[in-house]
C-alpha cells in the first residue's frame, strides 16, 4: 500500500527548523571551542600541566565531531531520491557512530598517556597557578554550552544533537577533574594531575562507547523502546474496525520511526473496506510527531496458522469450473468469491436469476424450488473436485429499484440457495 509523501516530509517546516537548528548551534559550539582549544594547549603546554593539554585534545576533537555534525545534518536534510526511497536520515546515525569510535580513540590515547605518566612520577613536574585558571573558566564555558545544545537538541527533538550536547557535558565534566587533578599538583600532590589526565580519558572513551553502540543498535534496525510500542500498540487498536495486532515491528530512520504492522480485521469484508481501514490505523499512528511512516497490511487470520501457506487451486481454475458447472445446470455464472480461512478453502459462488416480470407467491416459489437441485449440484461438484470444505450459491434475484453509482445487484437481492457442500455454512456477505 503506498503511503507517505516523503517528499512532503523532507520539506516541512519542522524539518528544514530542525536542520536550521542544527547548524547553529554546532557552529556555535565549534567557535567556543576553538577558542578553548587553543587556550588548553598553549597554556598547558606553558604551565606543564599533562591534564589541561589531555583537556585541550579532547576539545580538538569536539571540534571534528561538530564537522561531523554539520556534515551529517547537511546529509540528512537531502530529500528522498531513487535509490534512498526513506531518505537520508540515517546519515545521524551513522554520524553518531563516527562520533563515538573518534570518543573511543581519543579517550584510549589519553588513558595511556597518563597510565604512562603515573609509571614515572619522578618526570611529574608541578604545574603553574595559570593552569587552574584556564581549566576553571573552560569547565565553566563547557557546562553552559552544554546548556544551550541541549535546549536546542529537545526542542527539535534531535538525538543526534542531544548526542552532541552531552558531548559537551562530558567535556565540563573532565574539566573538573583536569581542575582538581592540578589544584592538587598545585598542593603538592604531583601525581594527581596525570591521574587526573587518565580519568579524563576515561570517562571520554566510555562516552564515546555509550554513543558509539546506541547508533550502531539504530542501524541494526533496534525496535523502539516499550513505552513508544506501547502507545503505537493503543492507536492501532482503537482504530475502528482492527480486532486485533498479529505483528508489529518498529525500526529507527535517524530520530524518526518506521513501523510495519499487521492487523486482524472481519475475514469477511471486502477489499476495500479492509484497505479504508487499514487507512485510518496508519492516520492514527501517524499523529505521533516521531513517525516517519507506517506500513499497515491487513490480515483476515493470524499469519501463524499457514493457510496462505498451503498449495490452494488457483481462482482460474475454480472459477472456469464454476462457469461450466452452472452452464451445464441452466444457471448465468455472476461471480465466485474465495476465503481462505483456518486452513481451508470456502467459495461463494453468485448466479444471476431470471429477469421475468413478477408472478404471484405460488408461482415464483416453483421457480426457486427448480433452481435449488442445479445450486446443489454446482456447490457439491465444486467441493468434491476443489476439496472446499463450505460453498454457497447466491443467486441474483434482480435489479434494484433505485441506486446511485453504477446500477448492480445489491446486498438485498442475494439469496442464499439451501444448497451447499457441508452443514450449514458462514451467513451471507
Amino acid at each position: 500500500m503506498p503511503y507517505s509523501n516523503y517528499d512532503n516530509l523532507a520539506a516541512s517546516s519542522e524539518a528544514l527548523d530542525k536542520h536550521a537548528v542544527a547548524r547553529h548551534s554546532t557552529w556555535v559550539s565549534i567557535w567556543v571551542n576553538v577558542v578553548l582549544t587553543t587556550a588548553q594547549i598553549v597554556i598547558g603546554i606553558v604551565a606543564r600541566s599533562q591534564a589541561l593539554i589531555a583537556d585541550g585534545i579532547h576539545s580538538l576533537s569536539d571540534i571534528v565531531s561538530d564537522f561531523v555534525v554539520l556534515a551529517a545534518s547537511r546529509g540528512s536534510a537531502r530529500a528522498p531520491d531513487a535509490d534512498h526511497p526513506y531518505g537520508h536520515n540515517r546519515y545521524e546515525n551513522a554520524a553518531s557512530l563516527f562520533l563515538g569510535v573518534i570518543l573511543v580513540v581519543v579517550g584510549a590515547g589519553m588513558l595511556w598517556r597518563g597510565i604512562e605518566r603515573l609509571l614515572h612520577p619522578e618526570d611529574i613536574p608541578e604545574v603553574h597557578t595559570i593552569a587552574l585558571v584556564v581549566a576553571v573558566i573552560v569547565l565553566v564555558s563547557k557546562e553552559g554550552l552544554f546548556r544551550y545544545m541541549l535546549r536546542a537538541a529537545q526542542r527539535v527533538r534531535s538525538a543526534m544533537l542531544v548526542a552532541n550536547a552531552w558531548h559537551a557535558r562530558s567535556d565540563a565534566l573532565s574539566s573538573l577533574v583536569v581542575a582538581c587533578g592540578i589544584l592538587g599538583n598545585l598542593a603538592g600532590y604531583r601525581i594527581l594531575d596525570p591521574l587526573a589526565a587518565a580519568l579524563v580519558g576515561l570517562m571520554i572513551g566510555r562516552t564515546g562507547w555509550k554513543f558509539g553502540w546506541n547508533a550502531l543498535q539504530d542501524l541494526i534496525d533496534r525496535g523502539v523502546d516499550d513505552a513508544t510500542t506501547v502507545t503505537i500498540r493503543e492507536h492501532l487498536l482503537a482504530t475502528p474496525g482492527v480486532r486485533a495486532i498479529d505483528m508489529l515491528r518498529t525500526r529507527r530512520m535517524g530520530d524518526e520511526i518506521v513501523v510495519d504492522v499487521h492487523i486482524l480485521v472481519d475475514a469477511r469484508l471486502s477489499v476495500s473496506e479492509g484497505h479504508y481501514i487499514a487507512e485510518q490505523a496508519r492516520t492514527a499512528v501517524m499523529r505521533e510527531p516521531q513517525i516517519l511512516d507506517v506500513l499497515v497490511h491487513v490480515d483476515p487470520e493470524s499469519d501463524t496458522k499457514g493457510t496462505a501457506l498451503q498449495p490452494w487451486p488457483a481462482r482460474t481454475a475454480v472459477v472456469g469450473a464454476a462457469e461450466v458447472l452452472c452452464r451445464a445446470n441452466a444457471l448465468a455464472l455472476h461471480d465466485v468469491k474465495l476465503h481462505f480461512l483456518n486452513n481451508g478453502l470456502e467459495a461463494d459462488v453468485i448466479v444471476d436469476g431470471l429477469h421475468e416480470p413478477a408472478r404471484p407467491d405460488a408461482q415464483v416459489a416453483g421457480r426457486e424450488s427448480i433452481m435449488e437441485p442445479a445450486s446443489q449440484t454446482v456447490a457439491d461438484a465444486l467441493a468434491a473436485r476443489f476439496g472446499l470444505r463450505h460453498v454457497r450459491v447466491l443467486r441474483v434475484t434482480g435489479e434494484t429499484s433505485a441506486a446511485s453509482g453504477a446500477p448492480g445487484p445489491s446486498a438485498a437481492d442475494l439469496t442464499t440457495s439451501p444448497a451447499k457442500a457441508a452443514a450449514a455454512g458462514p451467513a451471507a456477505d
